[in-house]
């Protein structure tokens, strides 16, 4: 569900129309819904809150900044009681600027430096997870050389890989992410025997865009033998972090796990651990929170009947089409009425994979039409670039009637000023 509609013809965001930040703020522009993002928290926050004996009365949603990374959207989640789900330095400190406090913040992430990890110790996250037997040694050095120890966990990976394309896919045998189950219980026993780390439980993220419960059930359940053998053992786990990777319907699908059945499933996998459960939405909470407004720059008419609508919005601004392969659906801001006809739909760029979609079907459109691709929220913004030396793209955040700029376009001068010129070419 989101908060895009049409008023008066015209498609606005919550009650601001699009039109209006168009013309004020430029094109191509992400804009996000503040009723959206505390639409779909709280919806995942009542769900959790439903099954205290299961997933604990304090289990924590830690919003997957990776997903997002906008100091406002942040900030408005920590409003509402959220933490972050963070895989680097500067994610945690985007996340502690967006007043989430150190305690509820989680590191993960397949390459962390030293240098990160001290950091993540010094500002108190809640937990560092653990993702192989090179790490936990480097983190015990770290930890040794300030006297501390914290609070782990090691993320296993359970050989169930799921998602909506192979690159979004994290918990199969050859990907990158997580300790093999063969090696977690050994390594959280290594853990266990120094005096530098503090082990809490156990983690698991299969994947992204995953529309079906079953293979996360799956994994989850690996997981939980692997806790119950660790405690059969005598090693305490008081955690286990579920992650994320729930689906969003991006194709307008109507048969995708709705989060009240995902949180049951989590809730009936851990019934009777006693553990304290952790969730780590991105996509859920933001993709149908964010579009990207574009406005047609031309439409390429060619001899054989194929209409390519150029856009001024690229794949340096929404890299998930030429990344993925995935779908946005587009919609123009103010509707024409008309026959619907096959566009491609492409940017810019000066690249043969900027292309959004091949033969969409649409009404009609001209220059200077001003269209939004839907569900843009995550994964959008925090992927753009200024390929081709395009002025990274703007982003505005709405609140009711409010609309406030978050990140503005820089300006040439401004992208040039962070370039300087070797002293001996001037």
């Amino acid at each position: 569900m989101n908060h895009f509609d049409l008023i008066d013809g015209a498609l606005h965001a919550e009650r601001v129309s699009l039109e209006r930040i168009a013309t004020t703020v430029g094109t191509p522009t992400y804009v996000y819904s503040s009723a959206t993002l505390t639409r779909h928290y709280s919806l995942l926050r009542q769900a959790v809150d439903r099954h205290p004996k299961q997933l604990g009365a304090g289990a924590l949603i830690a919003f997957a900044v990776k997903a997002n990374s906008n100091l406002s959207v942040l900030a408005t989640l920590a409003k509402l009681g959220c933490g972050a789900d963070t895989v680097s330095e500067g994610e945690i400190r985007r996340a502690l600027a967006s007043d989430i406090p150190g305690d509820r913040i989680i590191f993960s992430g397949v390459g962390k430096t030293d240098a990160e990890l001290a950091f993540a110790i010094d500002v108190g996250v809640r937990q560092i997870n653990i993702e192989s037997g090179a790490e936990l040694d480097r983190l015990i050095a770290v930890a040794a050389a300030k006297g501390v120890a914290p609070a782990i966990a090691i993320r296993v990976n359970p050989k169930i890989g799921a998602g909506g394309h192979a690159r979004i896919t994290t918990g199969g045998e050859t990907d990158k992410f997580g300790v093999p189950i063969e090696e977690a219980i050994p390594l959280y026993a290594r853990a266990i025997a120094s005096p530098h780390l503090t082990p809490v439980g156990l983690a698991c993220h299969i994947g992204s865009q995953i529309t079906a419960l079953e293979p996360m059930e799956a994994a989850f359940r690996t997981v939980r033998q692997v806790a119950e053998t660790l405690r059969g053992q005598g090693h305490p786990v008081e955690r286990l972090d579920l992650g994320g990777g729930l689906g969003v319907p991006y194709h307008g699908q109507t048969d995708l796990p709705s989060i009240d059945d995902y949180v049951a499933m989590c809730a009936r996998v851990l019934d009777g651990l006693d553990v304290e459960a952790a969730f780590e939405p991105g996509r859920l909470l933001a993709a149908n929170a964010g579009v990207l407004l574009s406005r047609v720059i031309q439409v390429n008419q060619r001899a054989d009947g194929r209409r390519f609508l150029v856009l001024d919005a690229g794949m340096n601004d929404l890299m998930r089409p030429a990344l993925y392969e995935a779908f946005h659906d587009l919609v123009p801001v103010t509707p024409r009425e008309g026959e619907m006809g096959p566009y491609d739909l492409v940017g810019p760029i000066c690249e043969s994979t900027d292309i959004f979609a091949r033969d969409r079907q649409l009404p009609p459109l001209r220059a200077g039409d001003l269209v939004a691709f839907l569900s843009a929220g995550a994964y959008g913004a925090v992927l753009s670039s200024e390929y081709n030396s395009r002025p990274l793209v703007a982003e505005v955040l709405v609140d009711g009637d409010r609309w406030a700029v978050v990140r503005p376009r820089p300006s040439y001068d401004e992208m040039w000023a962070r370039e300087p010129k070797a002293e001996w070419l001037e």
